[in-house]
């Protein structure tokens, strides 16, 4: 069994032509519930919400384009009205932080990996002098062993 997603657009909000319904559809998947915060408006029950996408529907039987929409609810309600917020200084850091983490986490684990190589691979080798002793240690040994 399949369940499809439930909107909260009402029948009566819908515009008729069905291209700008789509539209409108589309710009109400990127704007977000005030009150739900996490929610797109296309998806909440808010009243804010079906607010928004009656203004979403107004300001697109006027004439304005997506951007135009757009823009006019961000200068109205800020940038914390998209769910996706625009990549400008002011939110630069919440771009990049998540990917420079990535990134300086990568290098620690090269660093770590190329590190532990290397000792790994100079661990083995042995002095001449080690290389004496422990032939010397293993004579020993074996020198024991047949006495016993």
């Amino acid at each position: 069994m399949t369940t499809l997603p439930a909107f909260a657009v009402q029948p009566g909000e819908e515009l008729p032509d069905p291209a700008l319904e789509s539209r409108a559809r589309a710009l109400s998947y990127e704007l977000r519930c005030m009150v739900c915060q996490n929610q797109s408006i296309d998806d909440s029950d808010a009243l804010l919400a079906k607010d928004l996408r009656l203004l979403v529907r107004e300001r697109i039987k006027a004439g304005d384009s997506d951007a135009q929409v757009l823009d006019f609810l961000v200068d109205r309600y800020g940038e914390f009205v998209l769910l996706k917020p625009r990549f400008r200084t002011d939110t630069a850091l919440l771009w990049l932080f998540a990917p420079g983490v990535l990134v300086v986490g990568l290098a620690g684990y090269l660093v770590w990996a190329l590190r532990s190589r290397r000792r790994d691979g100079t661990a083995g080798a042995l002095t001449a002098e080690e290389r004496a002793r422990l032939e010397a240690l293993l004579a020993e040994d074996r020198d024991a062993s047949r006495t016993v």
